[in-house]
């Protein structure tokens, strides 16, 4: 079950109607509370003037600051630029002080936001800057939805039209904290708030094989991306310590369980480490993994972190190794990367307070896939 209630974001629209009822207030008013929150991203709603007198009272009484359903509302320790000028790094404290990262990307039409889920990770992936910092605790869906909206202001306030896609690829496991995700989501999708279509949301896990099931029992509408890295149980335990306890064979069966529950295709992630698991053996084998299964594998090239060694390769034997899959029947991408310079790439978010720094040679973070 998700953690208990604490703010005005925490709230899905049938919970809004509730709480108004259960205060004498009719809940026909949830869907001005509701839109003021969420569709227009109001940061503090007990400021606003064109309320009807009930619903003013209310929330002045139950969701101004201080009260027990005050808004979400981050402090933006950091804000970072991209040199690319069209990603954008914030640093997120928290009500407890906790610190979270979250980045707002623009692509040709449209506007991504990159949600961090838990603050830490107990996922331990080597190459992951996040995995590297452990675990600290899980995030409210209120904690989440409030990014979205932190992403949205800033959009807006730099003349753009705003969100349309999100993905869940930034701190933390999203399936790992599955309900608080899912209710995040529910919040976010929802036509009388910020509106997001499901088909424009993509949830990222490094293979937790029940929380897969469970999304294909309930014909979850978000593509799943699946962090797949290594085509051996002996190299994707070095790089996931999480294959020790989903090996491969598990894994991939419920890749299956997946597509055939939901006919949804999956978007597998392969980092792309020089020396590791960009040799022309890898792609062949990692096709052969595959097989049977609905994918499309994301080749991302390695970004940088303090305690990982490993380089990226020549752009050739990306080439090379995305020619092997198309020729097995796979299509691939190599992913347009964004944002290195402000450590706002794949695997590369830890929640400090860092300045931007110019990387020779590399190219920004990848970019999100939340379709075919």
């Amino acid at each position: 079950m998700s953690d208990p209630i604490q703010s005005l974001h925490d709230l899905r629209f049938h919970d809004l109607e509730t709480e108004l009822e259960a205060a004498g207030v009719s809940k026909s008013h949830a869907r001005a509370l509701f839109g003021a929150t969420h569709r227009l991203a109001d940061p503090n709603p007990a400021d606003r003037t064109d309320f009807p007198p009930p619903l003013r009272r209310w929330v002045q009484t139950h969701a101004a600051p201080g009260q027990r359903l005050s808004p979400e509302t981050p402090e933006i320790t950091a804000e970072i630029p991209s040199m690319d000028g069209l990603t954008h790094k914030f640093l997120l404290k928290l009500r407890d002080g906790q610190t979270v990262e979250t980045v707002a990307m623009g692509y040709p039409g449209r506007f991504t936001a990159c949600l961090s889920t838990q603050a830490g990770c107990a996922m331990g992936c080597v190459f992951c800057a996040t995995g590297q910092m452990g675990f600290v605790r899980h995030l409210r869906p209120g904690e989440i939805v409030a990014q979205a909206l932190v992403a949205q202001r800033h959009l807006r306030a730099a003349g753009h039209s705003g969100l349309r896609n999100l993905v869940l690829m930034g701190m933390g496991e999203p399936l790992h904290n599955y309900d608080s995700v899912m209710q995040a989501l529910e919040i976010l999708c929802d036509t009388r708030g910020l509106n997001l279509g499901p088909s424009r949301i993509s949830i990222s896990t490094v293979g937790l094989v029940p929380a897969i099931r469970r999304m294909a029992e309930e014909k979850r509408p978000y593509h799943l991306a699946v962090s797949l890295h290594a085509a051996s149980d002996a190299e994707r335990s070095a790089l996931l310590p999480v294959n020790q306890r989903w090996p491969l064979a598990e894994l991939l069966e419920a890749c299956r369980f997946y597509n055939q529950q939901t006919g949804q295709r999956i978007f597998f992630g392969w980092t792309l480490i020089e020396g590791i698991n960009d040799s022309p053996d890898h792609a062949i084998r990692l096709a052969a993994l595959l097989e049977g299964v609905n994918a499309h594998v994301n080749l991302i090239p390695l970004n940088p972190t303090p305690a990982f060694h490993g380089a990226p390769p020549e752009d050739a034997a990306g080439r090379a190794f995305q020619k092997i899959l198309r020729a097995s029947g796979i299509p691939s991408t190599i992913r347009q990367r964004r944002g290195i310079d402000v450590d706002a790439g794949c695997g590369q978010l830890r929640a400090e307070r860092r300045p931007g720094k110019a990387v020779s040679g590399s190219s920004p973070a990848p970019e999100p896939v939340t379709g075919p």
